[in-house]
């Protein structure tokens, strides 16, 4: 048995990283701000398209600044994609507010346009509009923005776009993360690029992105002492975690083509299993495919989702359940919830419980996925002899 365990994905360096951050050590700027923080934004709004972008030092900090530009405050609802990772949805509860939470539909797997239908049409009987929402772009698929949109715009409603797993993505021919009125990015050490922990703020609004990042610096007001009239915040990026960004964005094209070699190789080697179902993409659109995701159904296959996962560590393969919906979560537990169906299980929920994300790391070798696999068709053979 091997001893070295791979991961679900691990950061994958590409080798000009050095070089930027020995350009940040020879200037000596080290702390936030600078010039690698400066070129950074700069490449990444190039990259995205967008007119501007603002390093920060999360996506969760982007989300919460994007809110509080949109004027969120106590009191107010801002709709929320349920399938997701809780980084979405605590900003909402940074500024007071409350998230109502949105299923997903099936093809996607992302925000659900019937549900945020429903979701719109109950709220306005009670007289209550949604201030903003935050769709999410799950594992590097974009959410049906040709159909969600369209619903914002006709209820005026301003969509930030949480695109923290799908940089590189693009629906339509056009980049994710540049839909909503402001977009956010994520370089957490386990995204398909990364600064170790970081973030970044997208949009065609310059002034807003101004703002935004006024209040990232702690709002100080433009005088010689240190003075303050707005409530601020330590959100920018360091000039040396920008320098590793500028190395990662280099080969992030790289990152993205391997990232769907690995699921065209996983689809390939278990999609005839019955049971089997991998996340599908959608028409006109290209995933980064940051991490591969089946369901399971136990029925079919005589295996649930958590059997496979326990097989695979035991032989140090790290794989995960897909995120567990915000609205069964216990800290959302009174938030209203807006199904895809009539009744019955939400699409979500059916997700969660048959949901797996499998190693995909763009550094993840042929023979190391052989060995996930061979791991994988070996437990549902012993469950099924």
């Amino acid at each position: 048995m091997s001893h070295y365990k791979i991961y679900l994905s691990p950061p994958h360096m590409g080798g000009d990283e050095l070089s930027f951050i020995h350009e940040a050590f020879q200037s000596n700027i080290i702390a936030p701000l600078g010039p690698q923080v400066d070129a950074f934004e700069k490449e990444v709004a190039d990259y995205a398209g967008t007119k501007g972008a603002l390093a920060l030092v999360s996506g969760t900090a982007a989300i919460h600044l994007a809110l509080r530009y949109l004027h969120v405050k106590p009191g107010d609802i801002v709709l929320c994609s349920s399938l997701t990772f809780i980084a979405s949805a605590n900003p909402i509860l940074y500024l007071g507010a409350t998230p109502v939470f949105i299923d997903a539909e099936p093809d996607s797997w992302n925000m659900s346009p019937i549900a945020l239908q429903k979701a719109i049409s109950y709220l306005n009987q009670k007289n209550k509009r949604p201030k903003a929402i935050v769709i999410v772009n799950l594992y590097g698929q974009s959410a049906d923005m040709a159909s969600l949109i369209p619903i914002c715009n006709q209820y005026d409603i301003p969509v930030i776009e949480d695109a923290a797993e799908s940089l590189g993505s693009t629906y339509h021919h056009k980049k994710s993360g540049t839909f909503g009125q402001m977009g956010v990015f994520s370089f957490n050490g386990n995204k398909i690029i990364t600064t170790s922990g970081g973030g970044m703020l997208v949009s065609d609004n310059l002034d807003a992105l101004a703002k935004a990042r006024f209040w990232s610096t702690q709002a100080k007001d433009n005088a010689i002492h240190y003075q303050h009239t707005e409530m601020g915040y330590n959100y920018r990026m360091s000039n040396i975690l920008a320098a590793i960004g500028r190395g990662q964005l280099k080969v992030l094209d790289q990152h993205v083509n391997a990232c769907r070699a690995i699921f065209n190789r996983y689809h390939e080697a278990l999609s005839s299993i019955p049971g089997f179902e991998f996340m599908k993409e959608l028409p006109q659109t290209c995933s980064n495919r940051w991490l591969t995701t089946v369901t399971i159904d136990p029925e079919k296959t005589g295996i649930t989702p958590y059997d496979i996962i326990q097989s695979l560590e035991s032989e140090h393969i790290e794989s995960r359940p897909v995120w567990k919906p915000m609205h069964i979560q216990p800290l959302f537990k009174d938030c209203l919830f807006f199904s895809h169906y009539q009744q019955g299980e939400s699409v979500s929920e059916y997700l969660f419980n048959r949901g797996l994300c499998l190693p995909s790391g763009s550094n993840l070798s042929e023979s190391d996925q052989m060995r996930v696999i061979e791991y994988i068709i070996q437990t549902i053979r012993k469950r099924n002899p």
